[in-house]
């Protein structure tokens, strides 16, 4: 099972192991309280990407169609992601204060979609 969730929201026993898929260290949460088995910073969306969608819902279609065009291009980080996923559960962290038109929500997707 893959979940999504912000990292400043409690860990949970069901959390699974526990991905963050940001590029930059979310602010004011240490390694230690954000309990991270890996940190899959490069899988995040590119730097120019991320300043382009600003989180405007007016480009969030634009940002998926970007964003996985991007996941295509780095097929070994993906197949390595999902080789940390495993086969139990998994959660996919990020930062976003926008909890549903954010890159984990996207991922998520890609990944689904390739692991079915």
């Amino acid at each position: 099972m893959l979940q999504r969730k912000r990292v400043y929201e409690s860990p949970a026993e069901d959390d699974g192991v526990r991905i963050l898929v940001d590029r930059l260290w979310p602010r004011g949460i240490s390694k230690n309280a954000a309990r991270i088995d890996h940190w899959f910073k490069e899988i995040a969306p590119s730097t120019e990407l991320r300043q382009w969608y600003r989180h405007d819902p007016a480009r969030w279609p634009e940002f998926q169609r970007r964003y996985t065009r991007e996941l295509d291009r780095k097929p070994e980080l993906v197949e390595r992601l999902i080789g940390a996923i495993g086969a139990g559960s998994a959660t996919l962290l990020f930062s976003s204060k926008e909890s549903e038109l954010n890159n984990a929500a996207v991922l998520a997707q890609y990944l689904s979609k390739r692991r079915s």
